[in-house]
């Protein structure tokens, strides 16, 4: 199956580990002729912000475009980042990554424990003895930790960090540059085929 990082995977600026569909949280198909991955942190101001604009860009460019979410906590300035990031997982294990997703943003400001079990039962976590099982085993933290590696290893050092087509995208991320920058791939893709 073509990721669409084949050519990148050596260059500066790539993303050093390709999206792989049996791991990867993946809104969209990969066939896509631009995969957007971002690497984010839940309680990061900035990708809270930079969430609506996801959400819009997914909307405008439809079947053009893949997402694909990875974890980078930054503990050190946020400390419900990663139990965050694990409780995503968790819930992903049970089918509801993406909603998981999304409440942790919409709830960023006031994450906890408590926020956490919320979140999940509001996100349709199925079985959530499981959910905080899970959490209090912190059975996620080695994937988030593949993820944040993977993203030093990718150059990242801050969150949002969007990668495009597997190069790292080095403009803003409000809506009309990242709109610029994805028709850009699009149209390029278009160009080699």
């Amino acid at each position: 199956m073509r990721t669409g990082y084949e050519q990148y995977d050596n260059a500066p600026g790539a993303l050093a580990m390709p999206v792989d569909p049996r791991r990867d949280h993946i809104q969209g198909s990969l066939e896509a002729p631009v995969v957007m991955v971002e690497y984010g942190d839940f309680q990061c101001p900035f990708c809270g912000a930079a969430h609506p604009v996801v959400k819009a860009l997914q909307a405008t460019m439809g079947e053009e475009m893949a997402f694909v979410f990875r974890h980078f906590p930054l503990v050190q300035v946020h400390p419900m980042a990663e139990p965050a990031a694990e409780a995503a997982e968790a819930a992903g294990a049970q089918g509801s990554f993406w909603p998981m997703h999304d409440l942790l943003f919409t709830h960023q400001e006031e994450l906890s424990a408590p926020t956490l079990l919320q979140c999940a039962a509001a996100a349709g976590v199925p079985d959530l003895d499981r959910f905080v099982m899970e959490l209090s085993e912190r059975t996620w933290a080695p994937r988030v930790r593949e993820d944040f590696e993977s993203g030093v290893r990718s150059g990242v050092n801050g969150t949002p960090s969007f990668f495009l087509n597997g190069r790292r995208h080095e403009g803003s991320y409000d809506y009309p540059t990242m709109l610029a920058a994805l028709r850009a791939e699009v149209a390029a893709r278009a160009r080699t085929r």
